[in-house]
């Protein structure tokens, strides 16, 4: 069966903080409504984390880093969901119902699985 990756798209916060308790309640209820779709999920620590990793010139060339997000946007990518699905329809039908499609964006993609 194809799977798809469901990127969640949120403000940029910390979701263990208790001011965001009753929405990563919603989260759970949507993993455990989709349990038998849901192939991994995870969230991701806050954007100021982060650590941006580059190469200079060509293969072995240097290893720059740079702390912090990539670039500054209102909403930021904090987490995902791997989705097994009949189809396309599917996986969308199932993104709808993640918390982030209300206050943020959901993007779907198609896996290529490594043969």
């Amino acid at each position: 069966m194809p799977q798809y990756l469901a990127l969640t798209y949120t403000p940029d916060v910390d979701w263990w903080a208790p001011e965001h308790a009753a929405e990563l309640g919603e989260y759970r209820q949507f993993a455990a409504r989709h349990a038998d779709a849901i192939r991994a999920s995870a969230v991701l620590h806050p954007t100021g984390t982060a650590t941006v990793v580059r190469v200079e010139g060509a293969r072995g060339g240097h290893v720059v880093t740079t702390d912090g997000p990539y670039a500054e946007t209102k909403e930021a990518l904090t987490g995902y969901y791997l989705i097994e699905a009949a189809d396309l329809d599917e996986a969308v039908a199932i993104a709808a119902e993640i918390p982030a499609a209300r206050n943020g964006a959901v993007e779907v993609r198609p896996v290529i699985v490594a043969r």
